[in-house]
């Protein structure tokens, strides 16, 4: 079985941290979203993919390749224009013969997927479509189904006064080959307003399974600290670290000053230095080859890779992309730093 990930999208309402990331490369806790999103379909057993890539494609091909250092058979198709969900699906259309999986990759789940394609193959279905709940659904895609776990309507980003429920397309999906057919070719296509409610007009089966899991769209830095803080409670599981086994979490090569204090739950990567005096947590990641100058506190924020933070100065709730330098004795409050901007959150 192989699995699609639509990892075309720009991200903008990720910007700054974007700006010269794709989105899907953005790191959860030390490694790209696209790779925790890889690892959870490998550990169900789908170890060939096709990425649907457009927007900076080269960071993600120079860091995947073919796959073969993650165990994985990696296809790449580049979009010279964005074509949308349905248009990328249908630009892959000759990688399947057999019954396949779709997954926005800007998602953090932990959907079942043995028990979504199981649920998919239970319900004879045409086109299976995950969705989870949530308390705003006007930013999504709202899908209603029968008592037999059909989907009878979509509403994408619906009015207030149209909310009829508050399942939400969780955008990750199980198509049967034969569908593609129905998506046209060569345009911009839109698999949630015009795929879906024409194969529905057309008399296909198309089946609605509640995971009843994890699940958060990491679209805005706001979203993207929340995820980080839904891992260190537990909330959210990812491979390789578990919060509630212990606080802090080491990869190698660390640095630590006898005198720092460490406040779990933590995430300390490759390579760092943490000097004299520093406090560092809770609910922090500090990525590869950072430096945590003498004094400086670090609480409730995510520090990629090759940060500098000078003596003395003082983060909270703040995302620091990577290569940045933080000056010394500054205090800084839910603020996003990339190497040429710098956002204050709304939190």
């Amino acid at each position: 079985m192989k699995a699609l990930f639509l990892a075309g999208g720009m991200g903008t309402r990720l910007r700054p941290l974007t700006n010269k990331l794709p989105k899907p490369m953005v790191p959860i806790m030390g490694k790209p979203l696209l790779e925790r999103n890889m690892v959870n379909l490998k550990d169900c057993g789908i170890s060939e993919m096709v990425l649907s890539t457009c927007y900076k494609p080269q960071y993600i091909e120079r860091y995947f390749g073919d796959g073969d250092r993650h165990g994985l058979k990696i296809h790449y198709v580049c979009e010279d224009i964005p074509l949308g969900t349905g248009g990328a699906i249908k630009n892959t259309e000759s990688f399947y013969d057999d019954t396949f999986l779709i997954f926005n990759s800007d998602i953090l789940s932990n959907i079942n997927f043995k028990e979504l394609i199981q649920y998919h193959k239970s319900k004879s279905a045409d086109v299976t479509i995950a969705i989870t709940q949530v308390n705003n659904p006007s930013m999504y895609g709202v899908i209603e189904y029968d008592e037999n776990g059909y989907a009878i309507s979509f509403k994408e980003k619906p009015q207030p006064h149209e909310i009829t429920s508050n399942y939400i397309n969780a955008g990750v999906y199980v198509f049967e080959p034969e569908v593609l057919k129905e998506i046209p070719s060569g345009r911009v296509v839109s698999v949630e307003r015009e795929v879906f409610p024409l194969l529905l007009q057309k008399g296909y089966k198309i089946a609605v399974y509640k995971s009843g899991s994890y699940w958060m769209d990491i679209g805005t830095p706001e979203k993207y600290l929340q995820a980080h803080r839904d891992i260190f409670s537990g909330k959210c599981k990812i491979s390789d670290i578990d919060f509630s086994d212990k606080d802090v979490y080491r990869v190698k090569n660390a640095t630590i000053h006898s005198t720092v204090r460490i406040l779990g739950p933590v995430y300390i990567g490759e390579n760092v230095e943490i000097e004299a005096y520093a406090t560092i947590g809770p609910n922090t990641v500090i990525g590869n080859n950072a430096r945590i100058g003498k004094g400086s506190k670090i609480i409730g924020s995510v520090l990629w890779d090759n940060v500098v933070v000078g003596n003395g100065a003082r983060l909270f709730g703040t995302i620091i992309a990577s290569d940045c330098s933080i000056e010394r004795n500054n205090d800084y409050y839910n603020t996003v730093f990339t190497e040429d901007y710098c956002l204050q959150m709304a939190i």
